[in-house]
């Protein structure tokens, strides 16, 4: 058994992609027209086969609700692996995006929190 899609609530698909390509650097892999909405994903560039993050439309109340609670706790609805935290944070700081959390040593692992503009806080770690 293998992880092949995982996925993340986003209130807007086309902003998504935007910034989760355009910004953050993942690779759009499919884009399958589905009625109002699409099955659209993206992968890290060097990995085109790994892993693909579905940018899931929000059509389901019960998910604003989860999306919006975690947001607003501070909570990152996922995280992604870095080899540099403190080079991304400023890579990022620089592209405009906004950190809750500046990159904090916690044990053996370096992280940050930022807004992903579609509604998520996304956890950055370095291992």
């Amino acid at each position: 058994m293998r992880i092949k899609v995982t996925s993340l609530l986003v209130k807007d698909q086309e902003i998504a992609l935007k910034f989760y390509t355009e910004v953050l650097g993942f690779v759009k892999k499919t884009e399958i027209p589905l009625g109002d909405h699409k099955w659209l994903t993206v992968v890290a560039g060097e990995q085109p086969d790994g892993v693909e993050l579905l940018l899931e439309p929000m059509a389901f109340e019960p998910a604003r609700i989860f999306q919006k609670a975690l947001f607003e706790a501070g909570i990152p609805y996922t995280a992604f692996n870095v080899d540099d935290v403190q080079k991304e944070y400023e890579r990022l700081s620089g592209l405009g995006v906004v950190f809750s959390m500046k990159p904090t040593k916690m044990g053996p692992a370096t992280l940050a929190v930022f807004d992903d503009t579609c509604g998520n806080n996304i956890q950055i770690v370095q291992v």
